[in-house]
């Protein structure tokens, strides 16, 4: 231990004490040991730092800080080094107001498009994210201070998040779910790593031992601390005995008592609280503010650079007839309440209050364009209205061209809650057929954090989606309109036609108790490219003003490099993906997997020379019964293309490994084919090697503390009462226009009554929940 001569001086109370926070943001100080406190606020896209009252929702406004593009938007750039200068602005605005350790990251994966949360993920694909997620950790951490990945592990929905138990198989879960943390910890030495809410395989994440003490201590080596996430403890002893050092936030003494308990007790040894204290100080060791020179931020500076990552990261998903760009003096009708009013980030923990906005309409105002007009459109957050859509009609056959700015509202993708459909509002559709009858041509401007169906695909001639490209938005979409900036953003996961192609979504959300993760390593393109199913854009496509060529593949062990050339007639970027293909595999796998990728900048005509470099580990899958990867001897397909369906490049090496003896084709039939409608509970169990626990609730049973009062409603009248009274505030804001409080309604409903002492500080007693559960359980 590194702190053995301060530890000694400490009471029991006082390292019990610093398990748990001091207030909502800070750790505790021990001022007669010059223990300082130090401050975690959240991330990931920004900083938010609450001035005033807390809160873990976003429903108190923070101070002004820099809202660049989120995770979802910046994975669409594939550019490791803006995602690195993404995090070291972030950062340095963080240490510039005494943070220490900034909430962010997330890492999990894009399991399936309605999870709430996925405008904070990356990517479906595991590697992506990965790559990404360990450039930003690098960026936040090269100012002093710590990066938080999150959240570790398997947190793939909102609905129930706090109690739902994720069903996975050990090698989907190595091979999809903990690839990007285990990239982000050998690579970008983390100092902290949140943990998620949800239970994995029967125990929570914050004190599962095979999450932590097997796996990211003792395989991955890991040696900074685990903090909750808010609200996120279940046992604390137990908690602590998985490694889980910090609980945030402040529970006003009550967990740091159950730790002193336990140990007086003998069921918890000291020398594991020891070892907690210890690596808890060597963090406030590493990102101490209090002693260090303060920074200045250049906000002006930060906004261009905003600007600039939008641009790098929005993506041109249809340019018919050359639509766009679009020329001087083109007669423009701008319509859609987004145009006005920007949808430019999620809701929840994330959410930035902006140092300043661009808007988009303001930008095309001054530009070279002739703008006839704008209107509303629709009503933002849906609804018919004869009156904005006729206005709209008429002014589009006023104009030579119609933008339409449409998307997801606010209500649609938020922390807490996940979206009911992959549609857009029905009143935005119906403009959309509105318009296309009067004006052939109409050019989408998309906002959103994920996937969508877009059923008028083929309907209109130019389609850009910015996701939510933060606070420089408006600016970089018009840039983009007028070829000012050449877009070279690519999807960063796959557009499906409908949402029925998703291969989880028989499974998908857990309702109750469990949430099984049938399709196991069959995730976005890796289950449409193995079942051949058409989708409306493939994972990595992405169009651009120019045009490239791929050309002279060589292959030198374990290096691959090709010629890139820039056949068009104007500057621009192409992502290059190389993804690796098994011939002939007896086991079920994906068809394809990314392995490599480099985003590559060429002046017309410029050729340069790309090298891409692979590791034995990208041909390997993981086997449990050894408990490590193992390479299936054979051929395989190294191929390099502009997305997974367009690939212009491919070679053949043979790798040396085993024959496999697990995960056969012919013994998972469902599997190896890639049938993921109906997954059979007998094959989906004999890859977890055990039954499936049941899927829903027993309401015969009573209450405890780890139910909810989503559980309470199907008790008795008073559970249906507290149910139905805390829905009424739902309806109310939502009501009122304010969506984004309504839903943190779900928060509340779905937290376990063992939090309600804790949050609350013990204002409500453990003592008053159990007479409370008592009442119900009659």
């Amino acid at each position: 231990m590194k702190h053995k001569d301060i530890m000694k001086q400490m009471t029991l109370e006082e390292k019990a004490s610093l398990m748990s926070g001091q207030n909502f943001w800070n750790t505790k100080a021990i001022e007669r040991l010059d223990i300082p406190s130090i401050m975690l606020t959240d991330g990931p896209h920004g900083l938010r730092k609450q001035g005033g009252k807390a809160d873990h929702l976003g429903l108190n406004k923070s101070i002004p800080a820099t809202c660049y593009p989120t995770a979802a938007t910046l994975a669409n750039s594939w550019d490791k080094s803006l995602v690195y200068d993404v995090g070291q602005d972030i950062g340095k605005e963080a240490r510039s107001e005494k943070v220490s350790v900034l909430l962010g990251p997330g890492l999990n994966i894009k399991r399936n498009p309605l999870c709430g949360r996925n405008f904070e993920y990356f990517s479906e694909d595991p590697y992506l994210t990965g790559e990404l997620a360990s450039e930003m950790v690098k960026g936040i951490q090269s100012n002093g201070i710590s990066a938080c990945p999150k959240h570790y592990a398997v947190n793939s929905q909102e609905h129930m998040r706090m109690t739902i138990d994720e069903i996975v198989d050990e090698r989907s879960l190595r091979e999809i779910y903990l690839t990007g943390f285990e990239k982000v910890v050998k690579e970008s030495d983390p100092h902290t790593m949140m943990s998620s809410y949800n239970k994995v395989n029967g125990e929570f994440a914050n004190e599962n031992q095979h999450l932590a003490n097997d796996i990211l201590y003792s395989e991955w080596g890991f040696d900074g601390v685990v903090v909750t996430d808010w609200g996120g403890n279940n046992d604390r002893v137990t908690g602590l005995k998985a490694h889980n050092q910090l609980e945030m936030p402040s529970t006003n003494g009550i967990t740091d008592k159950e730790i002193m308990d336990a140990i007086n007790a003998g069921s918890l040894e000291e020398s594991i609280l020891d070892e907690a204290v210890d690596q808890l100080l060597s963090l406030i060791d590493k990102v101490r503010l209090d002693d260090k020179e303060s920074v200045q931020v250049d906000h002006e500076e930060h906004h261009n650079k905003a600007v600039a990552a939008a641009r790098q990261s929005m993506v041109m998903l249809k340019n018919e007839n050359n639509i766009l760009p679009l020329t001087e003096g083109t007669k423009v009708a701008v319509i859609g309440d987004f145009a006005k009013n920007p949808r430019y980030q999620g809701a929840g923990s994330s959410l930035i209050n902006p140092y300043k906005l661009s808007i988009p309409f303001d930008t095309l105002q001054n530009s070279a364009l002739n703008i006839v007009g704008y209107t509303q459109g629709y009503k933002r957050m849906g609804g018919k209205s004869n009156k904005l859509l006729q206005e709209a009609t008429s002014l589009a056959k006023s104009a030579e061209t119609v933008i339409l700015f449409i998307g997801l509202d606010e209500s649609k993708e938020a922390e807490g809650v996940d979206r009911e459909d992959l549609k857009l509002p029905q009143n935005q559709l119906d403009l959309v057929e509105s318009l296309v009858k009067v004006n052939k041509n109409v050019i989408v401007v998309l906002a959103g954090g994920a996937a969508l169906e877009l059923p008028f695909a083929d309907k209109v001639q130019g389609i850009i989606h910015t996701y939510l490209s933060g606070q420089g938005g408006g600016e970089a979409v018009v840039d983009i309109l007028l070829g000012k900036y050449n877009p070279s953003g690519k999807l960063s996961e796959t557009f499906p036609i409908r949402y029925t192609d998703v291969p989880s979504s028989s499974y998908y959300p857990g309702h109750q108790a469990t949430s099984e993760h049938k399709e196991g390593l069959f995730i976005g393109y890796r289950y449409f490219e193995t079942a051949n199913v058409p989708v409306r854009y493939p994972f990595g496509y992405g169009l651009s003003y120019t045009t490239f060529e791929y050309s002279d593949i060589v292959i030198d062990g374990l290096s691959v490099s090709f010629s890139l050339s820039n056949t068009g007639k104007v500057a621009g970027a192409e992502i290059a993906q190389l993804y690796i293909e098994k011939v002939d595999s007896r086991i079920f796998r994906s068809k394809k997997e990314l392995k490599g990728f480099d985003k590559v900048y060429l002046e017309p005509g410029e050729t340069k020379r790309v090298t891409l470099g692979l590791t034995k580990r990208d041909f390997s899958y993981y086997n449990p019964e050894i408990k490590d990867w193992e390479i299936e001897s054979g051929n395989y397909n190294i191929q390099v293309g502009s997305s997974i369906q367009e690939i212009h490049l491919e070679e053949t090496v043979e790798m040396e490994g085993v024959t496999p003896t697990v995960f056969l084709k012919t013994e998972y039939p469902h599997y190896a084919m890639a049938n993921m409608e109906h997954i059979p509970d007998s094959e989906f169990e004999k890859i977890l090697g055990r039954k499936l626990p049941p899927k829903s609730w027993d309401r015969h049973k009573d209450l405890g503390m780890n139910d909810t009062i989503n559980q309470a409603q199907y008790k008795n009248w008073l559970g249906k009462l507290l149910y139905n009274f805390i829905m009424l505030f739902h309806f109310f804001f939502k009501k009122i226009g304010k969506p984004l409080t309504a839903n943190n309604v779900y928060f509340i409903i779905n937290m376990p009554f063992r939090q309600i002492d804790r949050f609350t500080g013990g204002t409500i007693s453990k003592k008053n929940v159990e007479v409370f559960l008592r009442w119900i359980n009659r």
